[in-house]
C-alpha cells in the first residue's frame, strides 16, 4: 500500500468511525425522560454541575449542596477534573446546563447536542489516536517485516477496532466517557510494545485515575513492568534497582499530582476511597452480570454473607483466576504474552470481582481486539458476543435499532456526483408500508441526503431479510 493510498485509507477510516459515532448519537441515551434519577447521561451532567459550583473539598462529600444519593461522584480524581473542564465549557455555552440544583434532569435538544459533542471530542483527541497508535504497534510486533499482506491485515484490524459497536453504543449511545480511560490504557499498551515503559506507566496511571475499573488491566502492567526492571542482561543489579525506583517514582508522582487536593487530609482521602469502592451497594445490583449473579440463583449470597465478607471472597477468587496468567507472564515475559495476559486477567475480573456491570465487558473486548492480527476469528467472535451481552441495557436505553439494524451502502457515483444505494434491515419496519419505511430512512439521513445527488434504498424487516435466498 503506497503512502498516499495508506493515508487516504486511514483518513477514510477515521471519518467512518466519526460518522458512525455521530449516527449513534442521534439515538436514545441512558435514562432519557425517566425521572427522578434519569441515568448515566444525567450522572455525567450532574458531575459537571458539582465540580463547577462547589470547592474541591466538597466534590466527594455529602453536603446540603451535594447530595451523594443523587449521582454523587464515584470515580477517581481524573474523572472529576474532566467533569470540571466540560462543565466550564458548558457554562460558557449556556449557564443553565450546570446551574446548581436547578439543572437537574435537563435534556433540551441543545444540551444533548453539547453533551454528544463532548464525547466526540474525547473520541477524536484520545480514543481514535490511541487505537491508531496501538494497532500500528501491534502490527509491527506481530509482523517483523512489513509486506503488502501485513499492511492490509493491519489496516483491517484497525478498522475493526475503530468501528467496534460495543464502545460506540455505550459511549455515544448509552452515554459515558469510557473512551478516555480506554484510550489511555491503549496508549499505555502501545508504549509497552515500543519499549517506552516510563511513559507507559504514566499513561496507565491516567487510565486508572480516570476509572477504577482499569484495575482489570493492572496486574499484567505491574507484572510486566516489574519483570522488565530485572530482565536486562547487560544491566548491573544496581542498575536494575535504579530502573525499579525510577518507575516507582513516576507512578507515585503521577498519583500524588492527581490526588493532591485530598492527600493532605486522611479524612478527605478516605472520603474519596469510599466513594470509589462503594462496598455498601453489595456484590451486585441492577444492570450487573457475572458469576455471582448466576451462583446467587443457587445460594442467596446477600443472605449468607455481609458485603465486607463478600468483597473478600470476590477479591480472593478474582486473584486466584488471574494468578496463572500473571505467573506465566512473569516467567515468560514477552509483549505477546502481555497482550494475552490483559485478556485473561480482565476476564477474571469480569467474572469474579465485586460490582461488575455488563458495560465492563468493554474492558475485556478491547484487549481481545488488539489480537485481531493473530486470533482473527476468535477476536471477532468475541467482539460480537460482547455486544450481544449488553443487549438488555441497550434495549432499556432505546438503542435496539442502533443495535440490530444492518446497513449495506454501495457507492454508485461513477464520477458523476454522489449516487448511493442502501440496504437497511430493521425491526422498526414491522407493520409499515414501503413508503413509510423509506420515510423513516430518509428522516434518519436528512442531513446527509442534502449532499447526495441520488439515493436508492431497499428495506426489510429482520424476518424478511432472513428469508432472502442470497443474503
Amino acid at each position: 500500500m503506497a503512502i498516499s493510498e495508506k493515508s487516504f485509507a486511514y483518513g477514510g477510516t477515521v471519518l467512518l468511525a466519526l460518522f458512525l459515532r455521530s449516527a449513534i448519537s442521534m439515538h436514545g441515551h441512558s435514562g432519557e425522560g425517566v425521572p427522578p434519577m434519569y441515568g448515566d447521561y444525567e450522572a455525567q451532567r450532574h458531575w459537571q454541575e458539582v465540580t463547577v459550583n462547589l470547592p474541591i473539598r466538597e466534590w466527594y462529600r455529602n453536603t446540603s449542596d451535594n447530595d451523594l444519593m443523587y449521582w454523587g461522584l464515584d470515580y477517581p480524581p481524573l474523572t472529576a477534573y474532566h467533569s470540571l473542564v466540560v462543565g466550564l465549557a458548558a457554562r460558557k455555552v449556556n449557564s443553565s446546563y450546570v446551574e446548581l440544583h436547578e439543572s437537574r434532569g435537563i435534556s433540551t435538544p441543545e444540551h444533548k447536542y453539547f453533551m454528544r459533542w463532548s464525547v466526540l471530542v474525547a473520541d477524536l483527541l484520545i480514543y481514535i489516536p490511541a487505537v491508531l497508535f496501538v494497532m500500528r504497534a501491534v502490527s509491527r510486533l506481530v509482523w517483523k517485516r512489513a509486506s503488502a499482506s501485513s499492511e492490509n491485515i493491519a489496516f483491517i484490524s484497525t478498522l475493526l477496532a475503530l468501528i467496534y459497536p460495543g464502545q460506540i453504543l455505550i459511549d455515544n449511545g448509552h452515554f459515558q466517557y469510557n473512551n478516555i480511560s480506554l484510550g489511555f490504557m491503549l496508549l499505555a499498551v502501545a508504549f509497552i510494545i515500543t519499549d517506552q515503559n516510563v511513559i507507559a506507566a504514566i499513561m496507565f496511571c491516567l487510565a486508572l485515575n480516570y476509572k477504577q475499573m482499569e484495575l482489570y488491566h493492572a496486574l499484567p502492567f505491574f507484572v510486566y513492568l516489574l519483570r522488565e526492571c530485572f530482565s536486562g542482561k547487560r544491566q548491573s543489579f544496581t542498575g536494575k534497582i535504579a530502573s525499579l525506583i525510577q518507575l516507582g517514582f513516576v507512578v507515585i508522582i503521577t498519583f500524588a499530582i492527581l490526588w493532591a487536593p485530598w492527600i493532605c487530609s486522611f479524612d478527605s482521602f478516605l472520603a474519596v476511597v469510599r466513594r470509589i469502592f462503594p462496598l455498601a451497594r453489595g456484590v451486585f445490583e441492577d444492570k450487573v452480570a457475572n458469576f455471582w449473579c448466576v451462583f446467587n440463583v443457587v445460594v442467596k449470597l446477600k443472605e449468607k454473607f455481609t458485603n465486607e465478607v463478600m468483597a473478600l471472597i470476590c477479591l480472593g477468587t478474582t486473584l486466584l483466576a488471574a494468578f496463572p496468567s500473571c505467573v506465566h507472564l512473569f516467567f515468560k515475559p514477552s509483549k505477546v504474552n502481555f497482550l494475552y495476559s490483559l485478556i485473561n486477567t480482565s476476564l477474571a475480573f469480569f467474572l469474579f470481582s465485586f460490582q461488575v456491570h455488563e458495560k465492563s465487558i468493554l474492558l475485556v473486548a478491547l484487549p481481545v481486539l488488539l489480537l485481531t492480527t493473530v486470533e482473527t476469528l476468535a477476536s471477532q467472535w468475541f467482539a460480537l458476543i460482547s455486544v450481544f451481552s449488553m443487549f438488555p441495557l441497550l434495549e432499556k436505553d432505546r438503542l435496539v435499532v442502533a443495535f440490530v439494524s444492518t446497513m449495506e451502502v454501495i457507492d454508485e457515483s461513477d464520477g458523476c456526483g454522489g449516487k448511493f444505494s442502501a440496504l437497511v434491515v430493521s425491526p422498526q419496519f414491522e407493520g409499515k408500508t414501503l413508503i413509510q419505511r423509506h420515510r423513516l430512512v430518509n428522516s434518519a439521513l436528512s442531513e446527509e441526503l442534502k449532499t447526495i445527488h441520488a439515493f436508492s434504498q431497499k428495506t426489510f424487516t429482520p424476518k424478511q431479510w432472513a428469508e432472502q435466498p442470497t443474503n
